[in-house]
């Protein structure tokens, strides 16, 4: 059986984009005639000519156009693992799980991991989207080192990143904005509220205005727009998520008395500060700094 080291491959390589020996041994920090010897031994060993002389440039015969191709992926592999390994020996975590509440807008959640992503090459991440107390319920049972919380949840602390606006919505069609003059609770009852189900199972609660007799319950936001968008219910619904319809007139606040208007907090909770790793830390870091600008875009 063959055996070629991963070694005489990568001294092909710096041949093939070097141009030639002395530049390849210059790059490599060896002698010319160790990558020579490196390079003669692997034809030997492969029993095919890789190398062609053209001019004063060395390039590759069609044979080893073929077999290059191929262990330059073994190449970026094994850079990689190497990388991770370096990465893992400085204390970069393997893995991260993050619980992010739905309400944190997908432009926070876009920014913060693409700076992640720039900079944080060998960590896996683990998305995990929940609503209410379902972050508490991921740091309470240790399954997140992360989490954006619509609460701070008891025995953690957290940190401030934004305030989501909650608007009292129905489709422009609905009777309900066939009435005349401001709605109360009363005449709110007798309608289809669409509301969103708590993910979490230890202590799931309900937010907001229930008085309806009807509720419609779903586990995602989009669904819930949908709903309303479609003139099936009507719900107090996240301003950024309803920009568009908000804009286009395909979703309508309603006129009420009181409480047309709710605001709801997200916070960034670490379940274990003091022994939190750097790529924690710093998708922590990504988080707030992606938040203060979509507060910054929101003043505007």
């Amino acid at each position: 059986m063959v055996k070629t080291t991963l070694e005489q491959w990568q001294v092909l390589q710096a041949i093939v984009e070097a141009g030639g020996f002395a530049q390849a041994a210059e790059k490599l920090h060896r002698s010319q005639s160790a990558v020579s010897y490196a390079v003669a031994r692997l034809q030997e060993q492969l029993g095919v000519a890789l190398l062609r002389q053209e001019g004063r440039r060395m390039r590759l015969t069609a044979e080893g156009e073929v077999l290059l191709r191929e262990a330059e992926e073994l190449l970026r592999h094994a850079d990689r693992l190497e990388r991770r390994a370096g990465s893992l020996a400085r204390g970069w975590e393997p893995e991260l799980t993050v619980a992010l509440d739905s309400l944190l807008p997908a432009e926070v959640v876009l920014a913060a991991c693409g700076d992640f992503a720039d900079h944080c090459h060998e960590t896996r991440l683990q998305l995990h989207e929940v609503v209410m107390s379902g972050a508490d319920d991921a740091l309470y049972q240790g399954k997140a080192a992360l989490a954006v919380a619509s609460r701070v949840p008891q025995g953690f602390l957290g940190d401030w990143l934004l305030d989501a606006e909650f608007i009292a919505c129905a489709a422009p069609g609905h009777r309900l904005h066939a009435s005349n003059g401001e709605l109360d609770g009363e005449r709110l009852k007798g309608e289809v509220q669409v509301v969103l189900r708590d993910s979490g199972i230890r202590q799931p609660r309900d937010e907001g205005w229930l008085g309806a007799h009807q509720r419609w319950t779903v586990s995602q936001p989009e669904t819930g727009i949908a709903m309303v968008e479609a003139g099936l219910a009507f719900g107090w619904l996240a301003r950024h998520r309803i920009r568009r319809q908000l804009a286009d007139g395909s979703l309508k606040p309603l006129p009420l008395k009181s409480g047309a208007v709710r605001r709801a907090s997200l916070y960034l909770v670490q379940a274990e500060p003091s022994s939190a790793g750097p790529a924690c830390l710093y998708l922590a870091d990504a988080l707030r700094g992606a938040a203060a600008e979509w507060r910054s875009g929101c003043a505007q």
